[in-house]
């Protein structure tokens, strides 16, 4: 299983912060925002990630992560030339995925909750036996301003929608995708939509249609964050705050997941951590270190 962050657009809605910074840069709390979706791949096992960004910002994700190393990880890095949709990052990272099937997160996208990483590792499973593509519906107030998935009692998928003025149900699907290798072929025979994009809910109806689509819902006591808006990342940030001051946990850091995982070892961890040791990311680093030294 590979996976790819989306961290391309050029975020219109964030201008001006977003006018000369790629919005996947932008903090939430005390990281930047490309660290959740990374960390959500980290923790559904996935080791191989490609990032796909524009021309003017790839450089700039280089320089926060490089090869991947210090994580434990292999990250590597497409070019976008310009917002086509997120069904063009499976032509993109053609290369990339070869033979392998694929999760793509869109990097905006933060999730927390109970047992996500079991969450996860059942839906990579799940997909590798039965060859089924697999998407995470969530219950929002206002449907319409996304794609929308309709389901019977059993969670078989009905019909799946973009942005429709009449929602079939209050569900969206959200930012993240497992998908069977075959994602490649089917993103081929796309043609754009009226927005001038190729469609990932095109993709999900292909997979609907060959009844190889599935639906995983992430019940209520599930965070999922959408931080396309100046309200909505104040409210991401905000969120995360308080779950990590609070509860004393640490959210998205890959730098644990990497050190949890096996990826790193304490030595590793206790490196990265002390060119942070003034703030309170690193010195959280180094006490998790030391305390499993114990």
């Amino acid at each position: 299983m590979k996976g790819i962050i989306l961290a391309g657009g050029s975020a219109t809605r964030l201008h001006p912060i977003t006018k000369v910074v790629n919005k996947h840069l932008l903090p939430i709390y005390n990281k930047p925002m490309i660290y959740y979706p990374l960390a959500s791949l980290m923790l559904a096992g996935i080791r191989e990630v490609l990032i796909i960004s524009s021309p003017d910002d790839l450089e700039d994700f280089k320089n926060l992560f490089g090869s991947g190393e210090d994580y434990g990880i292999n990250i590597s890095y497409k070019i976008q030339q310009r917002p086509n949709g997120i069904a063009e990052s499976f032509i993109i990272a053609e290369d990339f995925i070869g033979e392998s099937n694929v999760c793509l997160i869109l990097g905006d996208n933060i999730f927390y909750g109970d047992n996500f990483n079991v969450i996860l590792s059942k839906a990579n499973k799940a997909m590798n036996e039965e060859g089924k593509a697999l998407v995470f519906g969530y219950h929002v107030r206002d449907p319409e301003r996304y794609g929308v998935i309709e389901f019977d009692e059993n969670l078989n998928v009905k019909s799946i929608e973009e942005k429709p003025k009449n929602p079939k149900s209050s569900y969206a699907v959200v930012g993240l995708y497992f998908f069977p290798n075959d994602v490649i072929k089917i993103a081929k025979t796309l043609k754009p939509s009226n927005r001038g994009e190729l469609e990932i809910t095109d993709v999900n109806s292909n997979y609907l249609k060959e009844n190889r689509l599935k639906v995983e819902i992430l019940n209520k006591g599930f965070a999922w964050l959408d931080t396309g808006t100046h309200d909505s990342l104040l409210q991401a940030s905000n969120f995360i705050q308080t779950i990590e001051l609070r509860q004393n946990l640490m959210v998205g850091s890959i730098e644990q997941i990497a050190y949890e995982k096996g990826y790193i070892t304490s030595d590793k961890l206790i490196q990265i951590a002390s060119k942070m040791q003034n703030i309170a990311y690193g010195q959280n680093l180094i006490k998790i270190a030391q305390e499993t030294l114990i």
